[in-house]
């Protein structure tokens, strides 16, 4: 199997994506081939990768190169991890939207971070594409970069092949079942919805369905306790590079309980994330710091982490070599071995949601074997929890319209139907932020030829 990794270049998921591929058997004859625009850092995997392979004496066969049409050629999987821009376009992504008073925590999937990251990704993704159906065009698209539900339905139209994995139901699903009390090899659910907004639709233990006492825990903890104040200063202060609290920490998961208090069901992405999706918790700072007493601010954690070697990871994968959560390697070794393997994918909406959008992205339980991924059906969502997903949905289409099309005005567009951004900012403010985000970032959008800050027609 030839597995081309695009963006290999990363600080450090290519690598932890190329060590889950190593622990399968049946992949460690596989020909690994990274490819990444910037040669220095694509040094580093590489180099890293090699060792691996050596250290373990793996027949894998590891090449690497700035040349994306040679990393295609006669693919078998091709795995999408990049970032465009780096870190100089995030900055903008949240700095802009922060100097008219909108926050946020992440800004890597909806809203004017996500937008703005998708629109840069689109002219690369187009590349690919067109690459792909040239080179290898039975190859599956295995996508990790965010937003993912946006660049899985822009590439689903491009008529590529295409899964995007995420990583929030496994770590979702864990910390439940710590909750619980339960082993998390015990806990059967199933969850449906788009991508960072799916729902746990059921939880059994033995079953039984152990959703009311999730509930009464997470009230409990949650929404009837307050952290103490100075706990989560001291928390807060980023000085202590010792600590650092997960995203899914107790203490933190106010939002996800009050959308579960208020609309039935828990969803699989963090508090903090939760919190950018929807107009109820980020109004204010004094209203945020309410639900969300530590701040997990996501563009300071990559800056501080900025030119990682990758060091600390190799020294834990030579020492013992074991697959992560992500399914990434998971879906390959199915393909390869034929053996069935169950995961949760983003992929089209092809009657698997009924009131969801046909052709939107869904993430969705996906049966896996040689016969590649199949998505399998869920029927309706609970319709509460379908509308708050059409929420996000419409702003997804909005972007991908832009991109497909080259219509700035879908870009307006999208912004505007943000719930975060249209809760807080007037159309006028959007525009202003919008035509100040499009001239920042104008380098890496060519799909739009011209951008100024024309206003949209009357009527329209």
């Amino acid at each position: 199997m030839k597995i081309a990794i695009i963006g290999a270049g990363g600080q450090v998921f290519p690598l932890r994506l190329v060590a889950d591929m190593l622990s399968f058997p049946a992949l460690q004859a596989s020909t690994i081939h990274l490819m990444d625009i910037d040669a220095a850092r694509l040094a580093v995997t590489e180099g890293n990768v090699r060792t691996l392979v050596q250290h373990y004496g793996f027949p894998a066969q590891v090449k690497a190169g700035t040349d994306q049409r040679e990393a295609l050629r006669g693919a078998d999987a091709v795995i999408v991890t990049f970032q465009v821009g780096g870190l100089d376009a995030y900055e903008l992504d949240v700095t802009i939207p922060r100097r008219y008073g909108l926050d946020q925590t992440v800004g890597d999937t909806l809203g004017p971070g996500g937008v703005m990251r998708f629109l840069r990704s689109a002219e690369a993704y187009r590349r690919i594409a067109q690459d792909m159906h040239e080179l290898c065009p039975e190859a599956l698209l295995i996508n990790y970069a965010n937003p993912m539900a946006m660049s899985c339905w822009y590439l689903s139209r491009l008529g590529v092949k295409t899964v995007g994995l995420c990583h929030s139901v496994q770590g979702t699903t864990w910390m439940l079942a710590q909750v619980l009390g339960i082993p998390h090899r015990e806990l059967r659910f199933r969850s449906a919805g788009i991508n960072h907004q799916a729902w746990l639709l059921e939880l059994h233990h033995n079953g039984q369905d152990v959703y009311p006492r999730l509930r009464e825990l997470m009230r409990e903890q949650h929404l009837e306790r307050r952290p103490d104040p100075e706990i989560v200063e001291d928390r807060g202060n980023h000085s202590d590079r010792a600590y650092r609290p997960s995203v899914y920490e107790g203490g933190q998961e106010r939002v996800r309980t009050s959308i579960m208090d208020y609309f039935g069901y828990f969803h699989t992405e963090s508090s903090h994330h939760a919190s950018e999706y929807l107009p109820y918790f980020r109004k204010d700072a004094e209203t945020t710091r309410e639900v969300l007493p530590y701040r997990w601010d996501y563009y300071e954690i990559c800056r501080r982490n900025a030119g990682d070697d990758q060091h600390g990871m190799m020294a834990r994968l030579l020492t013992e070599l074991r697959p992560s959560v992500e399914y990434g390697a998971v879906i390959l070794n199915a393909m390869q071995t034929n053996q069935p393997a169950v995961i949760y994918g983003n992929v089209p909406n092809r009657g698997l949601i009924r009131n969801l959008p046909d052709g939107c992205s869904v993430e969705v339980a996906c049966l896996v074997d040689g016969n590649g991924v199949q998505p399998t059906p869920l029927g309706s969502l609970p319709p509460q929890l379908a509308a708050l997903n059409r929420s996000n949905v419409a702003v997804q289409e909005l972007a991908v319209e832009a991109a497909l099309t080259g219509d700035v005005q879908h870009v307006y567009h999208a912004m505007a139907l943000d719930p975060l951004t249209g809760a807080l900012l007037t159309l006028d403010q959007i525009r202003a932020m919008t035509d100040e985000l499009l001239q920042a970032e104008a380098h890496w959008l060519p799909q739009f030829t011209a951008l100024t800050s024309a206003h949209l027609p009357a009527g329209d």
